[in-house]
């Protein structure tokens, strides 16, 4: 997927657990997981504005845009 969520990492710096954020936006701390392991295939508006006041930070600072690689592997191509 090109958007890579850095929820893990604004939450590392602003030293708050999984368990405290969870409770702090009420959301599952399943559902939380989801998004900190990058495993989402989407995210609510709601839930993004909630964390980005939990959290104190933009929507930039969690979603990132990465761009994939079309390329497939060749390397058994090349040999």
């Amino acid at each position: 997927m090109a958007i890579v969520i850095n929820l893990d990492v604004v939450m590392a710096k602003r030293k708050m657990s999984v368990t405290e954020l969870a409770d702090e936006i009420d959301i599952t701390m399943a559902n939380l997981s989801i998004l900190k392991n990058n495993k989402a295939k989407a995210i609510r508006f709601s839930t993004l504005d909630a964390i980005c006041k939990s959290l104190n930070c933009q929507p930039g600072d969690i979603l990132e845009y990465v761009e994939e690689n079309d390329t497939s592997d060749n390397r058994l191509e090349e040999e």
